[in-house]
């Protein structure tokens, strides 16, 4: 099945990216088996927030500007849209993501729409898990087809953040606080954005992986590695699995893999994808860093305890968010990002309320200054 394909490509540089899409695609019947003459195609691209390409915060200019050249090759209507966190939804804050994220570049030279539409729609999931229905951006409710162009990052929340995750930016602006505060545990958080996968059903998922990010990611806090790859997949999902493989992330420590299994979405297991491009050995990136929170062993501790015990762990294992007065600005955007209310600014600095701290970590993930670190849990600390 053509589902549970991932093509994983090497591509050690931007320059290269649309002649490798192009003969990548060409394996899998040309970008017309995509798009019919005339459909707008919504480039779901993750504007985590407004970072330069070189940060590896966002999706590269360069591969968003490839395949929405593909596109209208193939007749088809490219737009350019996401909705940043920590931000309101609003014209001039997208003005600003694009400009500083080079796609307003991307969309010149390919001759793509940039999305300025800040309105919304109320959509059924009728496969939906956890949602029935969800507010989410119009360009994604109208557009004909979805193309979901993500980051191959780590996440200090989810493990990672790929393809399935990165659907989660079509909940307009700061109505993602809300998903996080009342969905905080990471299983029914994994379950949320898959039911927002299930709804977009994008037609095509490609994987940035040229220069990808490692470590306390998936914002400013990340490290940006030079791996050389672009992955393509018709499923999303597939994609996931073979990027989680790849990198090496322990399976107890990507929850969105455990509740794909939980709902028997499949492939969430590497012996169920066909990885096109070379072997899993070959392809392997050698000594991937992931967030201080993903710890081998302990998972592997975890993993057959159940119920308080399990909970317990978990509580003792968590990380707390703890600002550092020298980096901090005081822009507040932790603040207003924060799902618990934990966090106030006193003096010109924010200041974290543990007692109210639900664990989300977006504070740390779209701070831009660097200005959140996370403290280890005792046990954690113990073990380490």
């Amino acid at each position: 099945m053509t589902q549970s394909i991932v093509y994983a490509v090497p591509c050690p540089e931007y320059s290269r990216v649309e002649g490798v899409l192009r003969d990548t695609l060409a394996r899998l019947g040309g970008m017309e088996r995509f798009v019919k003459p005339g459909e707008r195609i919504l480039l779901k691209v993750n504007l985590l927030r407004p970072a330069p390409p070189e940060s590896a915060v966002c999706t590269h200019p360069a591969v968003v500007e490839a395949v929405a050249r593909l596109v209208k090759q193939a007749g088809g209507r490219p737009v350019i849209a996401d909705s940043p966190g920590g931000a309101l939804h609003k014209e001039a804050v997208l003005r600003h993501l694009y400009e500083k994220t080079g796609m307003a570049r991307a969309a010149a030279r390919s001759g793509a729409e940039l999305s300025y539409d800040t309105s919304t729609r109320l959509v059924t999931l009728p496969r939906g898990k956890l949602l029935r229905q969800a507010e989410v951006i119009t360009p994604a409710a109208t557009a004909d087809g979805v193309f979901d162009l993500c980051k191959m990052k780590t996440h200090v929340l989810m493990g990672m953040t790929g393809a399935v995750k990165n659907n989660f930016g079509i909940i307009p602006g700061l109505s993602k606080v809300g998903f996080h505060g009342s969905h905080p545990d990471r299983m029914d958080f994994a379950d949320v954005v898959l039911d927002l996968t299930g709804y977009l059903s994008p037609r095509l998922s490609v994987m940035d992986g040229v220069l990808a990010m490692e470590g306390e990611g998936p914002g400013a806090s990340g490290t940006p590695r030079q791996v050389g790859l672009l992955l393509v997949s018709e499923s999303p999902l597939a994609l996931d699995t073979a990027a989680a493989e790849l990198m090496g992330l322990p399976r107890q420590s990507n929850p969105l893999l455990l509740a794909a299994q939980r709902r028997g979405l499949t492939p969430c297991r590497a012996e169920e994808v066909e990885l096109a491009g070379g072997s899993w050995e070959a392809l392997r990136i050698p000594d991937y860093r992931f967030p201080s929170n993903v710890r081998r062993d302990l998972m592997e501790f975890l993993g057959p305890l159940a119920g308080p015990a399990k909970k317990l762990c978990k509580v003792l294992l968590s990380q707390t968010p703890k600002i550092t007065p020298a980096r901090c600005v005081g822009c507040g955007i932790c603040r207003d990002a924060c799902p618990g209310k934990a966090i106030t600014l006193e003096g010109g600095k924010a200041r974290v309320h543990p007692a109210s701290c639900i664990h989300c970590y977006c504070c740390h993930e779209l701070c831009p200054q660097k200005a959140v670190a996370l403290k280890r849990g005792p046990l954690d600390s113990l073990l380490k």
